[in-house]
């Protein structure tokens, strides 16, 4: 496979082949960091269509540092862009769902559950409880920089972290329960 530097210098040269692999390269895992933020199937194929425009507007302008960096800038610019659609949907919902009977306090042992199962736990929770539970986890945001991006109270941010921990906790363990 062609290094990133190598794809960038013939995108930079105007070659739209190279354009076509860094879209295939990346499409997958784009649209898996968009699921992550969009439940909806066709906003985060908007997110996807959205983000590789300014990925191809703005690529003259990304400083290439070592294989991996593309992906990482590629992949950042398409949590933003979900971001975003988030915001101009206004439909995040930060919720406050009561606590359920036996929430485990301490972390679940996730060894032997799937990626893919594991997503598709992440993708049920609520709303703003996602969008929050992605910015902490996936993209290591602070609390400080997760309520400043979303417009919300940073203890609104921690509050929602610790709920979704509980309430994919509480799915963990009956999924584990069910085996």
């Amino acid at each position: 496979m062609e290094t990133e530097e190598r794809l960038l210098t013939r995108i930079h040269q105007g070659d739209r082949k190279a354009q076509q692999e860094l879209y295939r390269r990346f499409a997958g895992t784009a649209m898996a960091v968009a699921m992550r933020y969009v439940a909806d199937t066709e906003v985060a194929r908007d997110v996807l269509q959205e983000s590789f425009v300014k990925v191809f507007s703005h690529v003259k302008d990304f400083e290439h540092r070592g294989e991996g960096t593309l992906k990482a800038w590629v992949m950042r610019v398409v949590s933003n862009e979900a971001i975003n659609a988030m915001r101009q949907r206004r439909r995040h919902l930060f919720t406050e769902l009561p606590e359920e009977e036996g929430t485990p306090d301490e972390e679940p042992d996730v060894g032997g559950i799937s990626m893919e199962v594991l997503q598709r736990m992440i993708e049920q929770l609520p709303e703003g409880y996602r969008i929050v539970f992605n910015l902490y986890v996936f993209e290591q945001k602070s609390h400080k920089e997760i309520a400043a991006l979303l417009g919300i109270k940073e203890n609104s941010s921690a509050s929602q972290f610790l709920r979704a921990k509980r309430m994919l906790a509480r799915q963990i363990q009956q999924y584990q329960q069910q085996l």
